[in-house]
């Protein structure tokens, strides 16, 4: 038997529903696996003392009282308001403050029968300052990105099988690349982002990690992410992929490049047709844009902040407030009018295919615990659109790379059914080999 720690959402949810498995036996397993691992990892800020007493008020329901997500453990980015754990956004502004009531995101999961599990490290505040002091389970000595590093790690060393992230730039899919996961950033304003710490109002998303597509598209269901807006491929359908290295191809270290070319070879060998696309050539503004309205942006998201803390507040929310790189409002307004042009011309390319991919990051993790490079997810974040992370093997490389596969705005049904299609193709549908590395010299 599989010991459950190491079961996927979508495997342990079929446990409990044929009686093999009990929500407390699942916790203790993630538990053990927490207390055997994150001692070197160091993914969790905060571990639930109430998981086991839920667990068993979750066994004790009758069956057709019991979620979707009944029993399944899920780990909380630290930027999420939780009643009964600390909200601390990984700041030493922070340190023990409890929020009222959970956030609505957190709140619909434990409607459905989930379990918070604990709260997972985050570059601080999500945005800046702080770094997570979490490491990379294929490589201590290397970041598992950011600002979601503690929600990707838990999830790819098989502490729980979901986590929350969130996606300002590339905050959900870079690291779900680094770490050889899936990882999902829905389209903007189809999660509730109240409750959620603000960075840049334009861009905040809720997203996810799975160690299968399965259990992306299962919180996609308890989101109530179901809507199509095309229709859904048959499970034996032929896909039409356009492949895109994007505007910053020149910035690609080879693993990613790589990593779309074994993708694009697959994908034709198994009969699907991959199409190279290249973008419209104002899409090289894409990332200045992102990068105006996010520190404009961020300036209120910190001004208080910044006032009321002086000094004791990182530098780098400093540089937001006082506007250091000189971004005027007219800078403003025309990177949000570049971006709602950009916005209609990527729907109307990725409207010609199934999906488009894409690189996810510009290689694999490197050394240190900095958040890594956003340049090939932010473009993304301000084009609105459904972002799916997908582990690519067989790079040479030793360390996880993914593709991004993307789709016009408010396609993230048919995107995550198609995805599916696609996810065995790429090798990785059983998710990454169980993290064996030792601690960094």
């Amino acid at each position: 038997m599989i010991e459950p720690f190491r079961l996927t959402a979508t495997e342990a949810r079929a446990r409990l529903a044929e009686g093999s498995l009990t929500a407390r036996a699942l916790v203790e397993s993630c538990l053990a696996r927490i207390a055997a691992r994150d001692g070197d990892l160091r993914a969790w800020l905060a571990i639930s003392d109430k998981a086991l007493q839920e667990a068993d008020r979750l066994d004790a329901l009758p069956v057709e009282r019991r979620g979707l997500l009944h029993g399944l453990p899920i780990g909380v980015k630290d930027v999420f308001d939780t009643a009964d754990l600390p909200t601390t956004h990984n700041s030493p502004l922070y340190q023990g403050f409890r929020p009222a009531a959970d956030a609505p995101s957190v709140d619909i999961l434990r409607a459905h029968g989930a379990i918070v599990l604990g709260k997972t490290d985050t570059t601080e505040f999500a945005a800046a300052g702080r770094n997570a002091a979490t490491a990379n389970p294929h490589d201590l000595s290397r970041t598992p990105g950011g600002s979601s590093a503690g929600s990707a790690a838990a999830v790819a060393d098989c502490h729980v099988p979901l986590a929350l992230a969130t996606q300002t730039g590339g905050s959900t899919i870079r690291p779900a690349s680094f770490c050889g996961i899936y990882g999902f950033k829905p389209s903007a304003g189809l999660v509730s982002r109240e409750g959620v710490k603000l960075y840049a109002i334009s861009f905040d998303t809720v997203g996810w990690y799975g160690r299968c597509i399965q259990d992306i598209a299962l919180l996609a269901t308890a989101y109530g992410i179901v809507e199509p807006l095309t229709p859904p491929p048959a499970p034996d359908a032929r896909l039409s992929v356009g492949l895109t290295f994007g505007p910053y191809a020149d910035e690609l270290e080879p693993e990613s490049v790589a990593a779309l070319g074994i993708a694009a070879e697959r994908l034709r060998a198994a009969g699907h047709a991959v199409e190279t696309i290249d973008l419209p050539q104002d899409f090289g503004q894409l990332d200045l844009w992102h990068r105006t309205i996010l520190h404009r942006e961020g300036a209120q998201a910190f001004r208080n902040l910044a006032l009321r803390h002086g000094s004791a507040l990182h530098d780098d929310f400093h540089h937001r407030v006082e506007n250091r790189d000189g971004r005027s409002l007219a800078d403003l307004k025309a990177a949000h009018d570049g971006a709602a042009r950009a916005q209609t011309d990527f729907d109307a390319i990725a409207a010609g295919y199934d999906l488009v991919l894409a690189p996810s990051a510009p290689g694999i993790a490197p050394l240190g615990r900095a958040p890594g490079n956003p340049l090939f997810n932010a473009m993304w974040t301000l084009l609105r659109v459904p972002c799916l992370n997908l582990p690519v093997t067989g790079t040479g490389s030793g360390m996880p790379v993914g593709v991004t596969a993307l789709a016009q705005r408010h396609d993230d049904a048919a995107l995550l059914a198609r995805a599916a299609i696609l996810a065995p193709t790429l090798g990785a549908e059983d998710g990454p080999p169980p993290a064996t590395a030792g601690r960094p010299e």
